[in-house]
């Protein structure tokens, strides 16, 4: 019996290794570079800018040498969330030029333009913060994030353990997709049925595998807070690196590249402008 098909394709949050010039960039740079990817995509209105985006996207994904297939996978359990946002700006934005009109349903050209945009701004945005997971590990994603955030602990914000719960979670969501495929099986071998009926059967199939899932969670972090707590564990206090982040030529390289995205962006991004 194989994994659920909806656990498999879960990508997000995991580490694929590989020997890549993305891999070896210091955390703190992807994590700056993914941010002002992201903001890029929110602050785009022309056709050209997405073009641009488009491309920088497929060069971070090639030079990552993480596959393509594996990247995409993990689009599949948000396509619902994507249909739901596109039909909501498809349908209920309003505008002067009538493309289509069944009814009471009408779609405008504004609306159709709105709705293909955000679908593309929700892709790009969970594939660009893919990348950086998949590329990526949890201790280095936590060091980067602790380091950028360094300035807060000035206004008393306890970044260290704010970091650290981040690098839990993130930890936690293979060990936890893995759990709930194990309980999964265990009561399709007890007789459960999980994929058929309607909707409000399913969601109520769902509730023997979301008890055992969740008192399974706090278990585990329950031993993880003990564990602690054993090795004397007092968050930032004292604490040292065991690898120490430094910034390198190539680093200084990435963010030149992103400097040189961001501003091709702001040159022939507003060419073509459409209304949002």
């Amino acid at each position: 019996m194989g994994e659920s098909p909806l656990i498999r394709d879960i990508t997000f949050g995991q580490f694929y290794p590989a020997q890549s010039p993305i891999h070896r960039l210091d955390p703190r740079v992807k994590i700056v570079c993914t941010l002002l990817f992201l903001i890029s995509l929110f602050i785009q209105r022309s056709i050209l800018g997405y073009a641009i985006a488009t491309l920088f996207l497929a060069l971070v994904i090639l030079f990552s040498k993480v596959p393509l297939k594996y990247i995409l996978k993990g689009l599949r359990p948000v396509i619902l969330l994507l249909l739901i946002t596109v039909s909501f700006n498809l349908f209920l934005t309003r505008g002067e030029e009538l493309l289509v009109q069944f009814g009471f349903i009408r779609i405008y050209k504004a609306g159709l333009t709105t709705a293909v945009f955000m679908g593309i701004r929700l892709m790009y945005l969970i594939l660009g913060s893919s990348i950086m997971t998949f590329t990526t590990t949890p201790n280095a994603l936590t060091d980067g994030l602790e380091s950028l955030l360094k300035p807060l602990e000035r206004i008393r914000v306890p970044v260290h353990e704010v970091a650290m719960m981040m690098s839990i979670a993130l930890r936690f969501i293979p060990i936890l997709l893995e759990e709930t495929d194990k309980i999964m099986k265990a009561q399709i071998a007890r007789g459960a049925d999980l994929d058929s009926g309607n909707v409000f059967q399913r969601v109520k199939g769902m509730v023997p595998i979301l008890v055992p899932l969740f008192v399974s969670a706090f278990r585990r972090a329950n031993d993880l807070a003990l564990a602690m707590e054993a090795r004397c564990y007092h968050g930032s206090e004292g604490r040292t690196k065991m690898k120490p982040l430094y910034y390198r030529r190539r680093d200084y390289l990435a963010y030149g590249k992103m400097v040189l995205y961001l501003g091709a962006m702001i040159v022939f991004g507003h060419f073509v402008d459409f209304d949002v």
